[in-house]
């Protein structure tokens, strides 16, 4: 028919729709926000808080693992023991930790909570402990050890810091499901009473550092459970107040108050810890001294492989190691507020918001202490610094994060559809299935091989 074009089958041409032109400056154009968009998207998906947990928190120990290693050679060698013997004791309380975190991240949520009473209970009992003369053991002035023959010793007050995370989650998601929370006194009772016991213990032993960790979890749990300003205030005035008396009333505490932003070691060196950790950051540069390199620790810097861990990662990694230890505990901390955000049940909400409370609680005062912003209050960087007993408790924190974040909706859907990357497995053929995983790899190469020649 004229007019009308015929292709050489009879049948009309294909009508193609011509593209547009790229308009100049459009975003599809712009590298950055291209990049910003796929960013995004990925930060987005359902297993990202998943692997920012198990990711972040595995980086930091076999980096705290190699800097223990190198901090703590000087040490050992000056007590006259072999220089791997700090390194070899916290190795293998990482192997007992991953045992710890792999079974709670296996555990489901109703075990977890089964284990809150108990764990309380044992924390307790472990914590008058160490008040009875001959089993427990004083270290550096404060009495919260307990010896457990040889060089092993425990400090129970660490195990405190779980089991008040999983009681008070456990007793506050009851209250929540009672609709109890609306009234002062289900929030407050047995909560608040129950931790200040748990201070009190800490106190006794003269425990200044976990005291105040322990006060930041329950400040954390109280603002899940939606507490009033008001409340808030009163609370926190009380923990100002005996903070106070606290300090007034022990000289130490007072010189460590008096160290904040010192820079010289002053009279007697009662800065000296301060002032020379502040002197290894400083010497640490952009890419530091190189790993065993360090100055300070060679007698100059106390408690180098523990509290002050962190100014031998800046003398020896320089900065782009300091701010790397930064970014992960971000990401941590980040993905434990994620994961309490995104849930529907308040046992996992209350539980994951304080996990997360306490780990970045301790790590912002560790490094702030470090930094010279925060007094010295004696606690460990988490899962970064020598110390078993507060390693354990702090892997088993993170086995509950991981748990929670695969048992997220998005999380359990992602797991459930991943599939072997050729095929099914071998063997899971049924009786009438007539084509296996070779035959279907066969299938994909074919209809890859049709696309890439042209065929639609």
């Amino acid at each position: 028919m004229p007019g009308s074009p015929q292709s050489r089958t009879g049948r009309p041409p294909v009508q193609r729709t011509v593209g547009r032109p790229p308009v100049p400056g459009s975003r599809h154009e712009n590298p950055v926000l291209r990049l910003y968009l796929r960013l995004r998207r990925a930060w987005d998906r359902p297993l990202t808080a998943y692997y920012l947990i198990f990711g972040g928190s595995a980086l930091i120990t076999v980096l705290g693992l190699v800097m223990v290693y190198s901090a703590s050679q000087i040490t050992a060698l000056q007590l006259s023991l072999p220089g791997s013997y700090f390194f070899r004791k916290q190795a293998l309380a990482a192997l007992i930790g991953a045992g710890l975190l792999v079974a709670a991240m296996r555990m489901p949520v109703k075990l977890h909570r089964a284990l809150a009473y108990p764990i309380l209970a044992g924390a307790v009992f472990l914590m008058i402990l160490v008040q009875v003369p001959g089993i427990g053991v004083a270290v550096n002035g404060n009495q919260n050890w307990i010896s457990l023959g040889g060089s092993f010793q425990i400090q129970p007050s660490e195990f405190g810091k779980l089991a008040l995370v999983l009681w008070g989650a456990d007793l506050l998601a009851r209250k929540q499901d009672r609709k109890l929370l609306t009234q002062w006194k289900h929030m407050l009772v047995p909560l608040v009473p129950a931790a200040f016991m748990l201070l009190g213990l800490i106190m006794i032993g003269g425990d200044m550092g976990t005291a105040i960790i322990l006060t930041a979890i329950l400040f954390g749990l109280l603002w899940l459970a939606g507490a009033p300003t008001r409340l808030f205030a009163g609370v926190l005035s009380i923990a100002a107040l005996l903070g106070f008396i606290l300090i007034k009333t022990s000289p130490n505490r007072m010189a460590r108050l008096g160290c904040l932003g010192a820079t010289d070691p002053g009279p007697g060196d009662a800065c000296w810890q301060a002032v020379h950790g502040i002197y290894a950051l400083a010497s640490g540069g952009l890419f530091g001294s190189g790993l065993g390199a360090s100055v300070e620790k060679w007698g100059q810097l106390p408690e180098a492989h523990t509290d002050f861990i962190f100014a031998v990662t800046g003398e020896e990694l320089g900065l782009a190691g300091t701010l790397s230890v930064l970014a992960l505990f971000a990401a941590l901390g980040y993905a434990g507020i994620r994961v309490a955000g995104r849930t529907e049940d308040p046992f996992v909400r209350y539980a994951a918001g304080g996990v997360t409370t306490w780990i970045t609680a301790q790590a912002v005062i560790n490094i702030g202490a470090v930094l010279g912003l925060l007094p010295i209050a004696g606690v460990p960087l988490p899962l970064f610094s020598y110390g078993g007993s507060a390693l354990l408790p702090t892997m088993f924190a993170i086995g509950l994060l991981i748990a929670f974040a695969r048992d997220e909706p998005g999380a359990r859907a992602a797991l459930a559809l991943r599939q072997p990357r050729f095929g099914r497995k071998r063997g899971t053929r049924g009786p009438g299935t007539k084509r296996g995983p070779r035959s279907w790899n066969t299938m994909r190469r074919r209809a890859s091989a049709a696309r890439s020649s042209g065929e639609r």
